[in-house]
């Protein structure tokens, strides 16, 4: 597992159009589609605009907090002049040489008391890592196989879990492979990896060069022992998970090449009345008149399983790729935790959920649950939060964590199809300890996203004038599999995804860009761009469209009080409306507010801002 560096995907569609890299990664995508090697990569990753969309990507994570060997965070750029931290990162690629990993270890989620160890790299590091992220997954995302769905754009667990019920009930796939890699993240092999890269069409070799390097960091271990990394792609690191995909992507169409993807292409395409390709037609040739024997893979990371229709292929399937795995990426299969499930019989586990077959009017259905180890880890954390808004200083703070936990579990077991009743068992262990320790009441009034998500349950209670969430109230909600039009890298993929782009002015985004205050720091501009995307391109106080050469960013609490540069203190407003907020005459008052002429909810906004700075409400 890795430590998730996550921006939402309009977000980041958002980003790279804000810092006009869409276009080069588009390009990319398309050439790299059509077959073409890449032997110039550098100029792109290292490219300002690249830089600063790195900068800007990392930024909000909760992992830019944490330090490294060196002790600094993403603290430590903030205050960094833009023009320097480009020149920095440029010199760095010129001769990289990557700092010490700092490992520490943290419990794994199935609750065996075991401990997973995670790679953490310095923050230059990590932005120069970011840095090739964003170029070389354009390029992977055109090779790789629509089985794997872990660490990918518009990827999710369920869209994962919605193509494994799908192999199930509508492939009729009644038998399942369990391949367990053993310590797959810590037994790649650098040399195969490399190769592999270099098959892909990643044919730069001084970007090879650097990430060999990452790859053969020297790591710091809890004891201060410091140990060079001959092998594995440490978790942890951003570029790890998408070298993970191209380790086992060589592995994902091995699989597809033994039933569809070789035989389909020798098939003559039939259509349908609407012009769609008949694929249900070809696939019936497939299984009547091939000896070839059917199977389906969904991956998710090192996590995969692949179903068939009977026992002898799934016992030859196992054996297969027990040895492909051997002789072509040299990793070994857990004996114990590698299993042929009879899915009639036996449930299969994936994701955090159990799934099985189950009749139902002549007819095999998928019957899915939480797991029995993420049921318990539920109880476990849930119970603990509770003890903590017991305990705390803040408690509407920690009623606010209470709450967010049973939405997070909410949102993501939803999608099974006995949610209700694995959430009613847990709701029947979990409410003794809300009862004895928060004594909730039933009366109140719930507000928000609350009252509109949970107001039709009578389970809602009250702590105080805060409404807590019923955690055994939860709708099940049908897994979908990813859209094939949907991408990141092509116009039409994107509409989607990103509809709201059309109406914010991208041209006063590149002017933001290109005409940056003498000093800016890297914090400031940064947030500039992420405050005219969140006001929508519109003024704070009156709604209107911003225009260049009239528009301000305001600092709420002045800059020669508090040198704060963070998204929270910043605003944009008109020029006229900036001149009011500051002016302190009252022909200057009298003049603005004319000008301006806002009504009472606006005049009310500015009064705000202008106690802020310590001058007299209007």
């Amino acid at each position: 597992m890795f430590v998730k560096h996550k921006v939402s995907k309009k977000q980041s569609l958002r980003n790279n159009e804000y810092y006009d890299m869409q276009s080069i990664f588009d390009r990319l995508y398309r050439q790299s589609a059509q077959g073409k090697s890449f032997d110039r990569l550098l100029e792109s990753i290292a490219s300002r605009n690249n830089i600063l969309l790195a900068y800007r990507n990392i930024k909000g994570n909760k992992g830019s907090q944490t330090g490294g060997v060196d002790n600094l965070n993403i603290k430590s750029i903030n205050e960094t002049n833009t023009d320097i931290l480009v020149e920095k990162v440029q010199k760095m690629f010129d001769n990289y040489c990557p700092g010490r990993v700092r490992r520490v270890e943290i419990p794994k989620s199935d609750g065996s008391g075991k401990f997973r160890p995670l790679g953490i790299p310095t923050i230059s590091d990590r932005l120069i890592q970011q840095c090739i992220l964003q170029v070389l997954e354009p390029i992977c995302e055109a090779k790789f196989s629509d089985n794997s769905y872990g660490f990918r754009p518009n990827r999710s667990c369920g869209n994962a879990i919605s193509k494994a019920m799908n192999c199930m009930q509508q492939k009729h796939m009644h038998y399942c492979v369990d391949v367990d890699i053993k310590g797959f993240f810590d037994n790649v092999n650098h040399g195969k990896l490399l190769k592999q890269m270099w098959t892909l069409g990643l044919r730069d070799k001084k970007l090879l060069c650097i990430i060999s390097k990452i790859l053969n960091s020297e790591v710091v271990l809890p004891n201060g022992e410091v140990i060079k990394s001959d092998k594995g792609t440490p978790q942890g690191g951003i570029i790890s998970p998408l070298l993970s995909n191209i380790v086992l992507n060589e592995l994902d169409w091995w699989i597809s090449n033994q039933w569809s993807s070789k035989e389909l292409k020798e098939i003559t395409p039939k259509f349908n009345k609407r012009g769609n390709r008949d694929r249900g037609g070809e696939y019936k040739r497939l299984r009547t008149k091939t000896t070839l024997k059917e199977m389906h893979s969904v991956r998710y990371a090192d996590d995969f399983k692949i179903f068939t229709t009977d026992y002898h292929t799934a016992k030859k399937i196992f054996v297969a790729v027990t040895q492909w795995l051997k002789e072509r990426l040299d990793l070994d299969i857990s004996s114990e935790k590698s299993t042929i499930t009879n899915l009639k019989k036996n449930y299969t586990i994936f994701l955090g959920f159990k799934l099985k077959l189950h009749s139902k009017s002549n007819k095999q259905v998928v019957k899915s649950h939480m797991s029995d180890k993420a049921r318990k880890k539920i109880i476990t954390e849930y119970i603990k939060q509770v003890k903590q808004a017991q305990r705390s200083k803040c408690p509407n703070k920690d009623l606010w964590l209470l709450n967010s936990k049973a939405i997070g579990y909410h949102n993501y077991y939803q999608i099974a199809t006995g949610c209700s009743k694995d959430f009613g068992s847990i709701a029947f262990i979990v409410r003794r300890a809300i009862k004895h320790r928060l004594k909730p009441k039933r009366t109140g009034t719930a507000i928000g996203y609350i009252k509109d998500r949970y107001g039709g349950s009578v389970q809602v209670s009250f702590i105080g004038n805060t409404a807590i969430v019923p955690i055994s109230y939860v709708q099940f909600v049908i897994p979908v599999d990813k859209k094939r039009s949907v991408n990141s890298y092509t116009v039409e993929g994107r509409a989607e995804i990103h509809k709201k782009l059309a109406n914010m002015d991208i041209s006063i985004l590149h002017y933001l860009m290109e005409n940056v205050p003498q000093g800016t720091n890297a914090e400031f501009y940064n947030n500039r761009i992420s405050l005219y995307s969140g006001q929508n391109g519109k003024c704070f106080i009156t709604g209107k469209p911003l225009e260049m050469e009239s528009m301000h960013c305001h600092h709420k609490i002045p800059r020669c009080i508090r040198k704060d540069n963070s998204y929270s203190n910043l605003v944009w407003v008109t020029a006229d409306v900036h001149r009011l907020l500051h002016a302190t005459k009252a022909e200057t008052i009298e003049h603005y507010r004319s000008l301006v002429n806002p009504d009472k909810k606006q005049l009310s906004k500015i009064n705000k801002l202008r106690a802020m700075l310590e001058l007299p409400c209007l």
